[in-house]
C-alpha cells in the first residue's frame, strides 16, 4: 500500500523516476565481445613481451587481461551520465600489466610503448600524493590497439587498452592495496593504521631506491674489472709472446717499488667506506695505471678481516696489480695465497703459472697450470700458455699437443701462429 502512494505521490509531484540501465542487455553485449577482446589481449600480450624484451633487465612478466564483467559493471555504473541511451566509454577493458626489475626499467619500457605504439594518454599514479600518503606508484598508457591486429577480428574502429608499467615491489603493493581498500570500499580513518600504510609503503618505495642504487654499483663495478682484466691480459701477452717469439729477450727484471711493501696501508687513512665502495675505488685507481694506490685499497680491504671467499678474490686483483706494477714476487705470493684460501679459484692458479711462467721458472709454471686445468680443463688460453712451457723446455710434441687442444676450443691468432712456430721446430 505504501509503494502505491509513493508512485501517486512522484506522479502527482511530478519527479520523474530515474531510469535504470538494463543489466542483461550490457552483460549479451560484453559476452559477445569477450572472445574478440580476449584475441586482442593476448595479441598485445605477445607483441609487447617481445619488444621489450631488449631491456637488460628482462621485465619479469607481461600479464594481459579482460576486465571481469562484475568490474566492468561497476565501472560501467560509475562512468554512467544521466542518458542511459549513451553507455559510457569504457577504455580500460582491455589491459596489459608489465612488471620490472628495477626502476630504471620503468623509463626504458615506456619510451618503448611510446616509440611503437599511438599513446593518447599518460597517467603517472601516485604522483600527487604527498609522502604522508600511501598511494601506490605506476605508469598508465592508454594506447590505441594496431589495426594489424583488430583488422583480424573485422574491427575497424579504434580500441583502446590501458598499459600499467610497475616495479614487482610496486605492483606488490598495489595487489594488497587494491585488495585492503579498494575493493573493500575502506578507507582507514585511525591514524595508527594510516601511518602502518604509509610506512610500508614508504618501505616498499626505499627498497626500489636502494635494488637501484646497488645496481648501479654492479654495473660500475662491471665497468671496472672490465677494463682491469683487459690491461692485465695484456701486460700478459707481452710478457710471454716476447719470450716465445724472442729467445733472446733477457729475464725480466722487478720494478723499483716507490712505495714500501708496509707502508702500503698506511700511507692512506682509513675511513668507513664498505668492501664494496674499497674495492670500486681500487679497481678504478688500478684501470688509471696509479698501482701503488691500487694496492694500498686491496691492502684496506684485507685489513678489514674478509671472509675467505672474499680474501681469496682481493688477494687475486692485488696480485694482478702487482704484476702490472712488475712485482713478480709479490704477484706469486698473492696468487698463490688466493688458491690456497679458494682451492676452487683455477683463475688464481692460471696467474700464478702466468707468473711463473714470465720468471722462466718452468717446472712451478707447468704445476699450477696443471692445477688450474684439473679444476677446468676447457680454458683454451691455460692450455696455450702450458704449451708455451713446454715449447721453451723444447718438448714440442707435448706442446703441439696443448695448442691443437687451445685451438679446438677457441681459435684465436696468437694459438695459430704458436703452432706454425712449433710445426717449424718439429720439422727441424
Amino acid at each position: 500500500m505504501d509503494n502505491i502512494v509513493n508512485k501517486e505521490e512522484e506522479r502527482s509531484s511530478g519527479i520523474k523516476p530515474p531510469d535504470f540501465p538494463n543489466k542483461e542487455a550490457i552483460r549479451d553485449e560484453y559476452d559477445r565481445l569477450l572472445y574478440i577482446r580476449t584475441y586482442l589481449a593476448r595479441e598485445l600480450e605477445k607483441r609487447i613481451f617481445k619488444l621489450i624484451s631488449a631491456v637488460p633487465s628482462h621485465p619479469t612478466r607481461v600479464k594481459a587481461r579482460v576486465k571481469s564483467f562484475k568490474s566492468y559493471y561497476r565501472k560501467y555504473l560509475r562512468q554512467l551520465k544521466d542518458d542511459v541511451s549513451e553507455p559510457p566509454h569504457i577504455t580500460d577493458v582491455i589491459g596489459i600489466r608489465i612488471t620490472s626489475l628495477f626502476l630504471e626499467d620503468l623509463g626504458l619500457v615506456e619510451n618503448l610503448i611510446k616509440k611503437h605504439f599511438q599513446v593518447v594518454e599518460v597517467e603517472k599514479k601516485g604522483m600527487k600524493h604527498t609522502f604522508r600518503e600511501f598511494g601506490y606508484d605506476s605508469t598508465h598508457l592508454l594506447i590505441i590497439i594496431p589495426d594489424d591486429i583488430t583488422k583480424v577480428k573485422g574491427i575497424s574502429n579504434d580500441v583502446t587498452a590501458e598499459i600499467q608499467i610497475r616495479t614487482i615491489l610496486q605492483d606488490a603493493w598495489a595487489e594488497v592495496e587494491h585488495e585492503l581498500i579498494y575493493k573493500a570500499e575502506f578507507t582507514p580513518f585511525d591514524a595508527p593504521l594510516k601511518r602502518k600504510l604509509a610506512a610500508v609503503n614508504a618501505s616498499l618505495s626505499l627498497a626500489d631506491i636502494i635494488f637501484q642504487e646497488i645496481r648501479q654499483h654492479q654495473r660500475k663495478l662491471n665497468h671496472e674489472l672490465k677494463i682491469r682484466r683487459g690491461t692485465f691480459y695484456k701486460k700478459i701477452e707481452d710478457s710471454t709472446d716476447a719470450i716465445l717469439f724472442s729467445e733472446e729477450t733477457p729475464l725480466p727484471n722487478e720494478a723499483p717499488s716507490s712505495v714500501k711493501k708496509e707502508e702500503l696501508v698506511s700511507s692512506y687513512s682509513f675511513s668507513e667506506s664498505s668492501i664494496d665502495d674499497l674495492l670500486v675505488e681500487a679497481l678504478s685507481a688500478h684501470n688509471k695505471k696509479q698501482f701503488d694506490e691500487a694496492i694500498s685499497k686491496y691492502s684496506q680491504i684485507m685489513d678489514m678481516k674478509p671472509d675467505t671467499v672474499i680474501s681469496s678474490l682481493i688477494y687475486m686483483h692485488r696480485g694482478m696489480a702487482f704484476f702490472a706494477r712488475s712485482h713478480y714476487e709479490e704477484a706469486i705470493a698473492d696468487f698463490s695465497e688466493s688458491f690456497r684460501l679458494d682451492p676452487t679459484s683455477y683463475k688464481a692458479a692460471y696467474y700464478e703459472g702466468i707468473v711463473s711462467s714470465v720468471l722462466r721458472r718452468y717446472p712451478q709454471a707447468i704445476d699450477a697450470f696443471n692445477k688450474s686445468l684439473q679444476l677446468n680443463s676447457f680454458q683454451p688460453y691455460c692450455l696455450f700458455r702450458r704449451g708455451q712451457v713446454y715449447y721453451h723446455l723444447e718438448d714440442y710434441p707435448q706442446a703441439l699437443g696443448d695448442c691443437e687442444s687451445a685451438l679446438a676450443l677457441e681459435s684465436f691468432a696468437a694459438a695459430l701462429k704458436f703452432k706454425d712456430l712449433i710445426l717449424s721446430k718439429l720439422k727441424m
